[in-house]
């Protein structure tokens, strides 16, 4: 059997931005979508109310830890890009749901422009950040693992409240299909 150029490069073509991204980057792009999607939808199922729930006297609040997501997101992304964190981003202090929902929102925004178009390549290509070098695939990883790590102690919270994680919420749909 025999193809054309023109029709092989037509079936090529949707895999080709994978191809181009390499293994390295492939995985951490298959944990950063799930954890950032975990992160959004859990800041928007609490209630307002519960963003200044803590565990224990001497855990975050819910409303701290969205907050801690929004700092984590701005340093390990600017590395990622080869420049330091935008410090205008980050501000401390934020209690309500609005503006943490709508900071978080911004933070992933501003992650996903940093990981649009990595390449492996890129990956592990120093970069010059101040008087220190950085390899982005170091922030990638440890973007990916502290989402995740994050998300693992917003769960509790969620639960104590008697709400479903969003990951749980997917995993019994999909159950039931």
């Amino acid at each position: 059997m025999r193809i054309s150029v023109p029709a092989l490069a037509a079936l090529l073509a949707p895999g080709l931005p994978a191809l181009a991204q390499g293994p390295v980057t492939q995985v951490v792009m298959a944990r950063y979508t799930p954890m950032k999607q975990n992160i959004i939808e859990s800041a928007e199922i609490v209630k307002a109310e519960d963003y200044a729930f803590r565990l224990t006297p001497a855990q975050r609040t819910f409303g701290e830890w969205v907050e801690h997501n929004v700092m984590l997101a701005y340093n390990q992304c600017s590395v990622i890009q080869g420049h330091a964190a935008p410090k205008d981003k980050i501000k401390h202090g934020a209690t309500d749901k609005a503006t943490l929902q709508r900071t978080i929102l911004e933070a992933f925004a501003y992650c996903d422009e940093a990981l649009k178009g990595m390449t492996d390549e890129r990956a592990l290509t120093p970069v010059q950040i101040g008087d220190r070098k950085a390899v982005p695939v170091t922030a990638m990883v440890n973007l990916v693992s502290s989402l995740n790590e994050h998300y693992g102690n917003m769960v509790g919270y969620m639960r104590t409240r008697g709400l479903v994680p969003p990951s749980t919420a997917r995993a019994n749909a999909q159950k039931k299909k």
